[in-house]
């Protein structure tokens, strides 16, 4: 007969407890060993979580993040990324970055040398520029081959709503509607596309710090990724405009807090946006204090399993790992 504790384990299943700890969004293996290498060597958790991102944005994982991704309705890639410290609960965060490649170094320099949370466009520019960091042309070959067969393909996809020309089959310019249509758009979802690294890092006394790289998701705190060493981690990947709304990272710490394992929050977090928007396309990975860690995603066509990796004492190098969505 299955006690109740065994059919929650069977339920939500999460990872066994090891710290340190370190654990990111998709298989950036890479990033996830750079992130690992400054905890073995004694380096902070905030330190790692840098570290761990900006070789995502060097390596341009997945082609999806830092330079030369995704560009914006101008052609233009611009960069998006925020940490945060779970000790002193301080974040720093940029959007709309422009000319800096190294999205997540400025988001730590706002948090440390300023006392803004977030800053956007051309002053997180200006900014980023004045301590120091190299202004350079953050377009490729690729991203400009991006920005032509969008517009070849007529500006699809695209997030504009309620305008004419049709915007799910014209490009711009755009103005608005005389009346508003209250039903949703629907959108391909491209599941290459997700244009984000999420990071938890967790050293072996339970210091938390979290962050993410993007271009173009939520450098939001509780979206796209909360820390709070007196319960644990989370960061999301997906679609950062719908996110923005529900907060699932910081739901997840808040889950955690309140006593759920790790799996069974980030459960959660999904089934709340699956609640309003069950076609969105989105993951979370979260851990706690202890080790425990987990993940969850809602399932679409193609898009089935979500993989993450995680590095702790037990496994040393990075391990790739899986989860079913639902």
């Amino acid at each position: 007969m299955f006690t109740p504790l065994l059919i929650y384990m069977l339920l939500f299943p999460f990872g066994h407890a090891s710290l340190p700890l370190v654990i990111n969004t998709w298989p950036f293996k890479d990033a996830t060993a750079a992130a690992w290498s400054v905890l073995q060597s004694g380096g902070s958790v905030l330190d790692a979580v840098e570290k761990g991102c900006a070789r995502c944005q060097t390596e341009q994982c997945d082609g999806s993040v830092g330079y030369g991704g995704s560009p914006d309705e101008a052609g233009e890639t611009t960069l998006d990324a925020m940490i945060m410290n779970g000790n002193k609960m301080e974040v720093g965060a940029v959007a709309d970055l422009r000319r800096i490649k190294n999205a997540i170094g400025v988001a730590r320099a706002v948090m440390e040398r300023t006392d803004h949370t977030l800053l956007v466009g051309e002053s997180a520019s200006v900014f980023a520029e004045n301590m120091g960091f190299v202004a350079e042309d953050l377009t490729t070959n690729k991203s400009m081959n991006i920005f032509s067969q969008w517009l070849k393909g007529n500006c699809q996809p695209n997030y504009r709503k309620n305008v004419f020309p049709d915007p799910s089959k014209f490009c711009g310019p755009y103005k608005p509607r005389a009346t508003l249509t209250p039903s949703r758009r629907a959108r391909r979802t491209d599941i290459h596309s997700h244009d984000t690294i999420g990071m938890i890092a967790i050293d072996e006394d339970g210091q938390v710090a979290a962050g993410t790289s993007t271009n173009g998701d939520s450098p939001l705190a509780g979206a796209g990724a909360y820390a709070d060493s007196s319960a644990g981690g989370a960061a999301a990947t997906g679609n950062g405009d719908v996110m923005m709304r529900l907060l699932p990272s910081y739901l997840a710490v808040e889950l955690m807090r309140a006593g759920a394992d790790p799996s069974a929050a980030c459960k959660t977090a999904i089934f709340r946006i699956k609640r309003h928007y069950p076609e969105f396309f989105g993951a979370v990975i979260c851990a706690n204090t202890t080790g425990h860690y987990g993940a969850a995603c809602n399932k679409l066509p193609g898009f089935s399993q979500f993989h993450y990796m995680v590095s702790d004492s037990q496994s040393d190098t990075p391990l790739l790992k899986s989860v079913d969505c639902f």
